[in-house]
């Protein structure tokens, strides 16, 4: 085999990685850091679109309890969506 027989099966898995798996393992690792670092009275959206304030965090199963209008209910940590939910925590700016 000859090293140009080769290089464009190599591009292609070039293109691969770059385009698809280094942003996913760059998303997962975006995702974890946001919920370890979740606290408690931080507003919420999970994934399914319930809304809710963190009432409590339990790191031994890695979940948490958020509160809603109708009640506490306890969610993995990994059902909160981090798109959603960062608009929510983010301080008014002051218009100049």
């Amino acid at each position: 085999m000859n090293l140009m027989d080769i290089l464009p099966i190599l591009g292609m898995f070039a293109v691969v990685y770059f385009f698809m798996i280094a942003p996913q393992m760059k998303r997962s690792k975006l995702e974890k850091r946001f919920a370890s670092e979740l606290k408690r009275g931080d507003k919420v959206i999970t994934k399914s679109g319930m809304h809710g304030k963190i009432a409590e965090l339990n790191n031994k199963d890695n979940s948490c309890i958020i509160e809603t209008m109708a009640g506490k209910l306890k969610f993995d940590r990994s059902a909160i969506s981090m798109e959603m939910s960062k608009s929510l925590n983010v301080p008014l700016q002051v218009k100049k």
